[in-house]
């Protein structure tokens, strides 16, 4: 198979675009270069250093390109940012991908696998969550998501572009060869463990008073390597002729802050402190995920659920590369 990969020198993209090379597909990778890293991408790849927004590079590539399928990364995905700037995420996120589907129209190419995320749903109405359930973003990063796919939605019912929507929830762990940098890092595991190579002093926890066992909030992590193994799983089902779908992507399990800061204590045999801090606004208390139609549309089943794993191969990573992809 062919595949453009967009924000393919990401984090996610990057282990993605490794899983696909793996397995002998050909990978061309565009990416800008704004949040990803020139030292994640892979010779095995081809790579175009261009941006969505420029729409004539971006329609000529995909036109000479004979693509099969592409999978979608490239996008701004800081919630704090966004709510800050939201003018920056609709023009990136949400114009970049109309580019990007234009492009894909004109060229015909009629299957796109999408990173999406839990933020779509804002404040839960049950758990574990559901497909079903409403999606009320509560932020203008999970409002770009969320318009992306109904994007998507419209163009297949018009052009018949057929599209596999994925909302993951807390991605973590590394590959071999890849792990996560991100230049704002926002992710609780990649904190941790930069306070455990003493490059923080501390860990804050924001918020110790939810109505949880032990009062800091309860997320839903996923191996890196099972995202890449969903969205291989994803692009395989379209190229099949399966139509399109939005399905979760977890593992079903819940841990608290402080759980996954006492697994790194565990693993890394460091103290690392940590310190409460006030609740950030509009973190929900629990996100758990059900990934039941992933399993059965796309026949998808996560190898890497267990957190001492997801820490074990994170560890491994950030102690080999202190200093990111420097």
């Amino acid at each position: 198979m062919k595949a453009l990969v967009t924000g393919g020198a990401g984090y996610i993209g990057s282990v993605t675009v490794e899983a696909l090379l793996a397995r002998g597909d050909n990978v061309t990778v565009l990416d800008n270069l704004s949040t990803g890293h020139s030292g994640a991408l892979f010779a095995g790849a081809d790579f175009h250093q261009i941006d969505l927004l420029d729409t004539g590079p971006v329609t000529k590539l995909l036109a000479a390109g004979d693509f099969d399928a592409v999978i979608h990364f490239a996008a701004f995905s800081l919630v704090g940012e966004s709510v800050s700037d939201p003018e920056k995420y609709m023009r990136n996120n949400v114009c970049g991908t109309i580019s990007l589907l234009n492009a894909m129209r004109a060229a015909g190419i009629r299957s796109i696998v999408f990173s999406s995320t839990a933020a779509t749903y804002g404040e839960p109405r049950s758990l574990p969550i559901t497909e079903d359930q409403p999606t009320l973003p509560a932020n203008p990063y999970g409002l770009t998501k969320r318009f992306m796919e109904q994007a998507m939605e419209a163009y297949d019912a018009a052009y018949g572009l057929r599209m596999a929507s994925l909302r993951y929830f807390n991605a973590a762990g590394a590959s071999a060869a890849r792990g996560e940098e991100h230049r704002c890092e926002t992710h609780l595991i990649p904190l941790v463990l930069q306070a455990a190579l003493g490059k923080r002093e501390n860990v804050r926890i924001y918020g110790t008073d939810y109505r949880t066992p032990d009062g800091t909030c309860i997320r839903d992590y996923i191996h890196v390597e099972d995202l890449a193994s969903a969205h291989l799983a994803a692009l395989d089902y379209l190229a099949a002729g399966g139509e399109s779908v939005i399905c979760n992507l977890g593992n079903g399990n819940g841990f608290s802050v402080r759980e996954v800061i006492e697994v790194c204590r565990q693993i890394t045999g460091r103290p690392i402190p940590a310190v409460g801090a006030s609740r950030r606004p509009g973190d929900p208390a629990r996100l758990v995920a059900s990934s039941a139609r992933a399993r059965e549309k796309i026949g998808w089943n996560p190898a890497k659920y267990d957190l001492r794993v997801i820490v074990e191969d994170a560890w491994r990573w950030h102690r080999t590369h202190p200093n990111g992809y420097e």
